[in-house]
């Protein structure tokens, strides 16, 4: 297993054509936003997306990203589209990805990190907290959870 950055692979195409599997509607969405090349314009043109593959195969995939659905600009950086394929799931194969985000945060000097979720009870388990309830782009409500870079 491994984890690697979508943007600096040279099999790019087959990677999206991974993405595209997921049964996610925000897994489609970032399928349709590295398809169409607005992702960065989006997310910020140091986003990245990290995949954890395993040969050929996509296990989980995340955004590492200047901003995401909440927009607020002293908050940075985000990671975004989190997402395991279901027959990978219950393994804890996200933590690769989380750490990947995590050691390129503390290598930026970034204080936090910061994750926009609906989900209750599965970041924890990676060391973020929830931080406090936040609007998204949308205007609904997102549960916002950080984690300190120490």
């Amino acid at each position: 297993m491994e984890v690697i950055n979508y943007f600096t692979s040279d099999k790019k195409d087959h990677w999206l054509g991974e993405i595209q599997k997921s049964v996610w509607g925000a897994g489609k969405y970032l399928y349709e936003l590295l398809s169409d090349h607005k992702l960065k314009g989006l997310c910020g043109e140091s986003t990245m997306v990290f995949l954890l593959v395993e040969g050929d195969e996509l296990l989980s995939f995340c955004t590492y990203a200047e901003q995401d659905e909440v927009r607020e600009p002293s908050l940075t950086p985000w990671v975004g589209f989190v997402y395991t394929f279901p027959e990978h799931r219950g393994k804890r194969l996200v933590g690769n990805l989380l750490k990947k985000a995590y050691d390129l945060a503390k290598n930026y000097g970034h204080k936090y990190i910061y994750i926009s979720t609906g989900e209750t009870g599965l970041y924890e388990k990676y060391g973020y907290s929830f931080w406090k309830m936040m609007k998204n782009v949308e205007g609904g409500d997102s549960r916002v959870y950080r984690i300190e870079i120490v």
